[in-house]
């Protein structure tokens, strides 16, 4: 395993942990002992949510990239792919039924009933 993706694991394991609620507590605490002006508390508070959010998105985004990563050193396909591979069945399929001079399968489904 990669260290940048150590390191994200842990810093959004962190982030993840810590809630709102948490370090509104932690900040009350250090008003409490006289550490921190009230008045400036709510704007502290502010400022960690708002980082610990900027936090969880780079970490979103670095999970991401490096499962992307990963999936594509194993080939393994993704969503677009199969899609791809299913439209060209289909088209595949069209043709070899014109070609046969039987109806498509599309057209050999049965219909689906909604009384």
């Amino acid at each position: 395993m990669s260290d940048l993706f150590k390191k994200a694991i842990s810093l959004g394991v962190g982030l993840t942990i810590v809630s709102k609620e948490k370090v509104e507590k932690v900040v009350e605490e250090l008003v409490k002992r006289g550490e921190l002006a009230p008045s400036e508390s709510k704007a502290l508070v502010d400022r960690l949510v708002e980082r610990g959010e900027e936090e969880r998105g780079v970490f979103k985004s670095a999970v991401h990239e490096q499962v992307e990563r990963v999936l594509k050193e194993l080939k393994i396909p993704v969503q677009s792919d199969v899609a791809e591979l299913e439209a060209r069945i289909a088209v595949l399929e069209r043709r070899v039924a014109e070609l046969e001079g039987s109806p498509s399968p599309e057209e050999t489904l049965p219909e689906t009933r909604t009384d």
